[in-house]
């Protein structure tokens, strides 16, 4: 069994100092096999933000996988956003931009969605899903993870979304590769659900599970501060959304899927543990 801690949208520059020291509490008491950051640590990409993102990084549990979001690359500084838009992220956070972790029993693929040619928008390259294809099909039967910052699938009833670019013919690699999970950030909305579900030519029920933003104040409406703790077994998975109640992180909702010859498939609907009202 292995537990992955999904943390996003930290946005240094307007992070909530109270709710950042308490995500530190509350990911070393679940003490998870992997904490995965799925992009945004800054608000503006300046090297202030970047140097308190990477201190905060070193207080929370390791091993650590992380990808950039958009925000990550600068927005007012035109030279660098063009020339070097991920410079500071690679010299700060992480000189890997499409990481791996992988284990005896989970695989984990990063992959950079930020560009320098849209403001808030991502997108996947043609190089990347190749890459992503050979890189999964060493996967076996391991749990199969890909991370990006930009979505795949968007909030239950909002099919205005933008989603990550090119996320159909990624997709089809994904289906192929009996990819299980797929986590994203980005909408600082959390939310999980069957790709199915606007993907309807997939054969297999493969999960998106959204994050939304885990310390800053750029909350959206009725969204508290939370995570996603993933706990991870070979025939089920269990998404619990750690919200910020206002003292402490605290369960707020808990969704077990189980493993079918179609993939993963959500048991019964969602248990409430009432810790969040």
């Amino acid at each position: 069994m292995k537990t992955i801690a999904h943390i996003s949208d930290l946005h240094f520059g307007k992070e909530l100092p109270e709710v950042a020291n308490a995500l530190v509490t509350d990911l070393h008491a679940q003490a998870p096999s992997l904490v995965v950051a799925s992009g945004d640590f800054t608000q503006r990409a300046r090297r202030a933000q970047f140097a308190a993102a990477r201190h905060y990084l070193t207080r929370l549990p390791q091993p650590q996988l992380l990808v950039p979001g958009n925000h990550d690359v600068p927005l007012y500084d035109v030279m660098r956003r063009f020339l070097r838009p991920l410079h500071r992220y690679r010299h700060y956070l992480a000189a890997d931009c499409d990481p791996t972790f992988s284990d005896d029993e989970i695989l984990v693929l990063g992959l950079n969605t930020a560009r320098s040619f849209t403001w808030k928008n991502g997108r996947i390259s043609v190089e990347q899903i190749a890459a992503l294809e050979s890189r999964l099909q060493h996967g076996g039967l391991r749990v199969k993870i890909v991370v990006t910052h930009h979505p795949f699938l968007p909030p239950p009833g909002d099919v205005g979304i933008d989603l990550v670019g090119r996320a159909e013919r990624a997709m089809a690699v994904l289906d192929r590769c009996n990819v299980d999970l797929l986590l994203a950030g980005h909408l600082h909305r959390g939310y999980a659900g069957d790709i199915r579900t606007h993907y309807p030519a997939a054969r297999r029920a493969m999960i998106a599970v959204q994050a939304g933003t885990a310390i800053s104040h750029r909350l959206r409406a009725g969204e508290a501060n939370a995570y996603n703790l993933i706990t991870l077994e070979r025939t089920l998975i269990t998404i619990d959304v750690r919200a910020w109640d206002g003292k402490a992180f605290a369960s707020l909702r808990r969704t077990i899927y189980d493993r079918a010859d179609d993939g993963w498939h959500a048991r019964g609907g969602t248990a409430d543990p009432g810790a969040v009202k």
